[in-house]
């Protein structure tokens, strides 16, 4: 058996197209959807993120307002703007780049930010939303993950879903979207004790702990689906992510590549997110 693909390139091209018609619908009506992203410091991956995020909002015709900060901007002055674009009507989603500088208390930034524009999804009021099934701003990644699940037709109900990271970012919200798709959810982490027996029962596993390769091919059952969230470089530095690829291919009945899988959608989402918060600011 060799896996089949669930290229988020190609899919994320085709949500990239309907939200350059929703954009279009939008500035008809007058309305230029805004993002306002802030970078604090000199992360070299951070900048690389929001290079990608700026370019993909051109992309759609959204408009992205970049803002770049030393490393040792004071936590108040990082507030404050975040508070005046909290109140700023030209923009509709914010997004601090993380992680911070440790000097900067990332969840009270991310609070700060008025949960109609929160577009990344981490705002408690948008996490309780979450946890409660109502509407709100899902966090990227994970929406992102479903929506590639719901693009290969796969029915999760009473589905064995395993995530593999318990993070706030992806982990907690991964699982929480699968159990409202009524799948059972076992959340793992890598220090689990057999780890391997936990997955290897799994129809669908979410590898999202940031360990190269760390997901091998007999610790997948055949048939199952892979979703690979990491983003990581080898001993020889080459990207990969937290699945053997190669290996788990010839087991596994879809998979995500490392790049070209949940990455593209990632973006996809935080600009349908945006979309969104305009749609919803100008209703």
């Amino acid at each position: 058996m060799t896996a089949q693909l669930i290229d988020g390139l190609a899919l994320s091209r085709l949500w990239r197209t309907r939200l350059t018609e929703r954009v279009a619908a939008l500035r008809a009506r007058g309305v230029q959807p805004g993002l306002a992203v802030i970078l604090v410091g000199d992360d070299p991956a951070s900048q690389v993120y929001v290079r990608n995020k700026v370019k993909a909002c051109h992309e759609v015709g959204i408009h992205s307002v970049l803002e770049t900060h030393p490393a040792d901007l004071s936590e108040d002055a990082l507030l404050a703007r975040v508070r005046a674009l909290n109140t700023d009507p030209a923009i509709h989603g914010i997004l601090v780049q993380l992680p911070l500088p440790r000097h900067l208390d990332a969840h009270r930034v991310i609070e700060t930010i008025a949960p109609e524009k929160d577009v990344d999804g981490f705002h408690v009021a948008n996490a309780g939303a979450l946890m409660v099934g109502q509407p709100g701003f899902w966090p990227c990644t994970p929406h992102g993950c479903m929506k590639m699940l719901e693009h290969i037709g796969v029915d999760l109900r009473g589905k064995h879903a395993v995530v593999i990271g318990r993070s706030n970012i992806v982990g907690k919200p991964m699982a929480l979207m699968l159990l409202q798709a009524n799948a059972t959810v076992t959340i793992c982490h890598s220090a689990t004790a057999d780890l391997a027996h936990h997955t290897r029962q799994a129809d669908v596993i979410v590898a999202a702990v940031g360990r190269p390769r760390m997901l091998t091919a007999d610790m997948v059952k055949p048939g199952a689906i892979v979703i690979d969230v990491g983003i990581n470089r080898d001993a020889n530095g080459k990207l990969c992510g937290d699945v053997d690829f190669d290996a788990v291919r010839e087991v596994a009945g879809w998979i995500t590549p490392v790049p070209g899988g949940v990455g593209p959608m990632t973006i996809t989402m935080l600009l349908a997110n945006t979309v969104d918060a305009a749609e919803r600011a100008t209703a």
